[in-house]
């Protein structure tokens, strides 16, 4: 039985906002154990693809996005309704908000610190592109190959692996990027950066579509369903 939107969406919040306490805490865990910015760059990633694994494994069944991209990709492909598809995404985004203050909180910090460091140029621009393209490319790529139980460990190793070879570290979630903009920290981004981040994510979210029709031509079995 497919699982209500009611308890969808409570899985897109919950996990959301857990995977955004994650990243946010690690990287505030990782400044006040090292000066070493390599060093905190290795547990902000280990700590986010551990999460993701967790989180995927076990929400899937209800639902694990927790990435408006990944929700309006599975809208383009009729795998969401596009009023569902809507209401997902706003769980998401609130998740992650309340992700970022958890997690401030967490470490005695205000509730909500705007975060001062700008991410911005064309460099950062194309990483974001290519990391959401590529984790975009994963999801559906291991859908499409039947491969759905491959895809929490799939997405964890893509990006874990982003973090350290694009320029921006791999944001690829627009909630995600919104919410990180309620903590100063090391994984902060200003809110004058993050529209910026969230638009190049939605054209690597775009590109990937493009690419999954070539290289998985045939529909998933669920869109099938659908079509």
């Amino acid at each position: 039985m497919t699982p209500g939107l009611t308890a969808r969406a409570t899985a897109e919040l919950v996990g959301t906002a857990l995977l955004v306490a994650a990243v946010v805490g690690s990287g505030v865990m990782a400044t006040r154990l090292t000066d070493d910015v390599g060093l905190q760059l290795l547990a902000n990633s280990l700590a986010t693809g551990a999460v993701l694994v967790a989180l995927i494994v076990s929400l899937q069944p209800v639902s694990a996005a927790f990435n408006p991209v990944v929700t309006a990709a599975e809208a383009v492909l009729r795998l969401v309704r596009p009023l569902d598809a809507a209401v997902l995404v706003g769980a998401q985004v609130a998740g992650g908000a309340i992700g970022a203050m958890l997690a401030n909180v967490m470490f005695d910090l205000d509730v909500i610190t705007l975060a001062g460091r700008e991410r911005t140029g064309v460099g950062l621009w194309t990483g974001e592109v290519v990391a959401t393209l590529g984790l975009v490319l994963v999801v559906f790529g291991c859908a499409r190959a039947g491969r759905t139980d491959a895809i929490a460990w799939a997405v964890a190793g893509w990006i874990v692996a982003a973090y350290w070879f694009t320029s921006s570290t791999s944001f690829a979630n627009p909630a995600v990027t919104i919410a990180r903009t309620l903590s100063d920290t090391f994984a902060g981004i200003s809110p004058a950066s993050a529209p910026m981040f969230v638009l190049m994510q939605l054209v690597g979210g775009g590109v990937a579509l493009g690419l999954l029709r070539v290289l998985h031509p045939i529909p998933s079995p669920l869109e099938a369903v659908r079509d």
